[in-house]
């Protein structure tokens, strides 16, 4: 039977509860929007010598993720089919190493807006410019954009909005 009106927080402790012990140095962090669970969980740093320069540091983070990813696939599956069938969302995975974060499955998902002339113009300019290949490349680099530069104020929104969702919920029933 599938559940698709899970509220965020129970998903992510359904992660926390199922993975298995000793993939990740502590807890996964789970993030859970309307179609999608990703799953990005901390490796431990690999031990180099302590003279081992930055390209040698990335290279053997990478070389962890990469470990991780090929060891757990199977498992990976088995337990993203059974949390989609629990909760309807597709799962996605990746880890962290050090300071370095690797995604090995995201959820390309299509939206639709509508733009006004210099709204659709800044996207020309972008295509123009050869930032982007089509509106939709370059209004998806905008989205980047604004979530690289404006972190701080959008985990601030996230943070109201799970205030106002708790303020709800504990408001009278109509």
């Amino acid at each position: 039977m599938m559940t698709t009106a899970k509220a965020p927080e129970q998903i992510g402790s359904w992660f926390v509860g199922r993975l298995p012990e000793g993939w990740f140095t502590g807890p996964a962090d789970v993030t859970v929007d309307r179609e999608e669970a990703l799953v990005i969980g901390a490796l431990g740093e690999p031990e180099l010598e302590a003279d081992a320069g930055e390209d040698a540091v990335a290279a053997a983070r990478a070389a962890r993720a990469r470990r991780f990813r090929e060891e757990t696939r199977e498992s990976r599956i088995r337990i993203a089919e059974e949390a989609e069938h629990l909760y309807g969302r597709k799962v996605s995975w990746g880890v962290t190493c050090g300071g370095d974060r690797f995604v090995f499955t995201s959820m390309a998902v299509p939206v639709m807006t509508r733009l006004r002339l210099g709204e659709r113009s800044v996207l020309d300019t972008l295509i123009d410019a050869g930032v982007a290949r089509s509106r939709s490349e370059a209004l998806a680099w905008c989205v980047r954009l604004v979530e690289r530069n404006q972190s701080d104020w959008i985990g601030q929104l996230r943070d109201a909005l799970v205030k106002v969702e708790e303020l709800r919920s504990e408001g009278p029933s109509a």
